[in-house]
């Protein structure tokens, strides 16, 4: 997650909440792809964790980053937690173990998406190969307990930390030991975000599935195939999951302001100091519960944006659409997972097609495959099939969706050949975390520690 906003402009009404929500909407020549991904960071020597500080460190990534290539650091109390880019096109953040995200540019293609993939790890393979570190992407961490995990410091973390476990089982282990690739995706109206917000909702286990990448923790199998989709399931249920009334025919921007309003808020900011405000919802808020307690204790609407980033339902709504789903992966999966969205939802036939087949889909019926993917992933039956033969009919209306856009790169191809390892891997019927786990029964002998090395970026 980029860095948290600071507008100080105090809320006048309550409409300015769903409002903000609507000024998202853009015409289809506006639409971009913001593709967002996480990596592990460990070190090469005894694949060990990265600490915050010292010579080699994730600071110290962070400040060689910063020198090659003249992005601004991003400070929580004299720190060094992340950088931006001095136009705003994208940012390097940490998460609270530590691990690195590049939230790219807002991007017309895929092609650009991939290439900005490849620059960035390269740019970081650059700084980090002479401290030694190195970087893997999948979806949980493997190897590492809790207590060995570094902690970043970065205030909000903090705040978190303390909150989680009082309202799930799973809270820290989100925090700490999970990585994910998302995609964020426009829309031209309420009635085109509504469209793509249900279809997102009720793909999103599909898409844990086919990116299911965390079948190990704390050096072993852990029964999984996707440890990160099972942890979403008891992190914080009020603000994540499923939302139901997404699911209705009205669903808008008012509907989820609604929900967000009385969802617990994590911290206010005043006078660049985070307060803990776990206390009280934005609805508390706006009705003057944090009087007395903060200076400032008017809403403001950059309270109202740092709060919309800290609710997690599997599609985020914003002036933008996040897909949440995914495990995090190697690198053709980050190009896969925005070619996936973006074929299904950036070209009117294909989401007029997906619409339909996704119509009479229920909530029910979502939330028992989100249940079961976790531990079956592509072999979840889902009303009288498998996932797999689903994700062989969706992957067909995201392919022809791609080649539809008709996107070309300077070969003369468009968009649709990032589909491949998905393909793959629902001609196979196996998941990542599956060849994973046979490597590990086979030629890995029972060690973690190959993993390392072959899946290294």
């Amino acid at each position: 997650m980029a860095r948290d906003t600071t507008d100080d402009t105090l809320i006048s009404s309550p409409d300015e909440l769903s409002g903000y929500l609507a000024s998202g909407c853009k015409p289809k020549s506006d639409w971009r792809i913001g593709t967002e991904h996480e990596k592990f960071v460990f070190f090469a020597e005894g694949n060990r964790p990265v600490p915050y500080a010292g010579e080699q460190s994730i600071s110290a990534l962070l400040e060689g980053m910063s020198g090659m290539l003249g992005w601004e650091p991003i400070m929580d109390s004299g720190k060094i937690i992340g950088l931006v880019e001095p136009t705003g096109q994208g940012a390097i953040s940490l998460e609270p173990g530590g691990q690195f995200e590049l939230s790219g540019a807002p991007l017309e293609t895929i092609h650009q998406t991939c290439r900005e993939s490849n620059a960035h790890l390269a740019q970081l393979r650059e700084i980090a190969d002479p401290l030694g570190i190195r970087f893997i992407g999948m979806g949980g961490s493997p190897k590492w307990g809790f207590g060995e995990t570094p902690r970043m410091p970065k205030s909000r973390y903090d705040i978190m930390t303390r909150y989680m476990p009082k309202v799930g089982s799973q809270g820290l282990d989100m925090m700490y030991r999970t990585c994910t690739i998302q995609v964020n995706l426009d829309f031209s109206s309420e009635t085109d975000m509504r469209r793509k917000m249900q279809v997102g909702m009720k793909l999103q286990p599909l898409a844990t599935a086919l990116f299911a990448s965390s079948p190990f923790t704390d050096g072993k199998p852990n029964g999984l195939v996707s440890w990160r989709g099972d942890i979403w399931r008891d992190t914080d249920n009020q603000r994540a999951g499923l939302l139901p009334f997404v699911f209705d025919d009205d669903f808008g921007f008012e509907a989820y302001t609604q929900w967000a309003l009385d969802v617990p808020m994590y911290f206010v900011i005043r006078d660049g100091k985070y307060i803990d405000a776990t206390h009280v919802t934005f609805r508390q808020f706006m009705n003057g519960a944090l009087k007395g307690e903060i200076p400032n204790p008017e809403p403001t609407r950059g309270d109202w944006t740092n709060h919309l980033s800290t609710v997690f339902p599997d599609v985020r709504l914003k002036k933008f659409l996040e897909m949440r789903g995914a495990d995090g992966g190697p690198w053709r999966l980050i190009c896969a997972l925005p070619a996936f969205w973006v074929g299904l939802l950036y070209d009117d036939t294909a989401l007029d097609e997906i619409h339909a087949y996704t119509s009479d889909w229920t909530l029910d019926d979502v939330q028992a495959m989100r249940d079961e993917v976790p531990r079956q992933g592509l072999k979840t039956m889902f009303r009288g099939q498998s996932l797999q033969q689903v994700g062989k009919t969706v992957l067909g209306i995201s392919r022809k969706g791609l080649v539809a856009r008709a996107r070309l790169n300077s070969e003369g191809h468009d968009e649709s050949h990032f589909l491949a390892p998905l393909e793959e891997t629902v001609a196979r019927g196996t998941t990542l975390a599956e060849e994973m786990l046979a490597q590990y029964r086979g030629r890995w002998e029972g060690s973690i520690e190959p993993l390392f090395a072959e899946y290294a970026y």
